[in-house]
C-alpha cells in the first residue's frame, strides 16, 4: 500500500463520519481514528517488513478540517428536492455493468421511476422515485458505500 492510497483512505474516513478504522493487510497495519466532531484525524501506520523483520510507527497525520458547505450553494439547492438512501448497501447507477444508467442529470423522471440500486447484505434493492421532476445532480459515485438517509439525488420538482 503507497502513500496516495493512504491518503486517500484517510481522506475517505475523515468524509465519512465514521469514528475508527482499522484495516490490517499481509504487511501493514493501520487504523484511523476521528474525533466526533469530524474536524481531525489521528492515523497510526505500522508497517512490518518482510526481511527486516521489524516494526515501523509513522508519527499521526492530520488533515485537514473538512469545509463546511457554503451558505450560497445550500440557498442555491433549496428549491430542490433531495433523494435520500432509505437503506445501507453499496449504490449502483446501473442494472448491471453492460446496461446504461438509470438517471443521468438533466433527465426528467416521474413518481415510480427507479433512479438507482443499493445492494445490502446481497439483495439489490431498486430504488424508486417518489416525487417527478428533473434530476439536478448525482451526489453519489457509482459503486460507492452509502448510509441510511444519505442525500442520493437533487431533484427540481418544477
Amino acid at each position: 500500500m503507497d502513500l496516495k492510497e493512504i491518503q486517500n483512505l484517510i481522506k475517505f474516513v475523515a468524509n465519512s463520519g465514521v469514528a475508527e478504522v482499522k484495516l490490517e493487510m499481509d504487511d501493514v497495519k493501520i487504523t484511523i481514528r476521528t474525533t466526533l466532531e469530524g474536524n481531525t484525524t489521528e492515523t497510526t501506520y505500522v508497517q512490518q517488513m518482510p526481511a527486516q523483520n521489524t516494526l515501523q510507527q509513522a508519527a499521526p497525520v492530520a488533515v485537514a478540517p473538512v469545509a463546511a458547505v457554503p451558505e450560497v450553494q445550500a440557498v442555491e439547492n433549496a428549491h430542490y428536492i433531495t433523494i435520500k438512501s432509505p437503506i445501507i448497501g453499496t449504490f449502483y447507477r446501473k442494472p448491471s455493468p453492460d446496461k446504461p444508467m438509470f438517471v443521468e442529470v438533466g433527465k426528467n423522471i416521474a413518481q415510480g421511476d427507479v433512479l438507482c440500486v443499493i445492494e445490502a447484505m446481497k439483495l439489490f434493492n431498486e430504488i424508486e422515485s417518489e416525487i417527478s421532476g428533473k434530476i439536478v445532480k448525482v451526489l453519489v459515485d457509482d459503486m460507492s458505500p452509502v448510509e441510511f438517509d444519505q442525500p442520493l439525488f437533487l431533484v427540481d420538482p418544477s
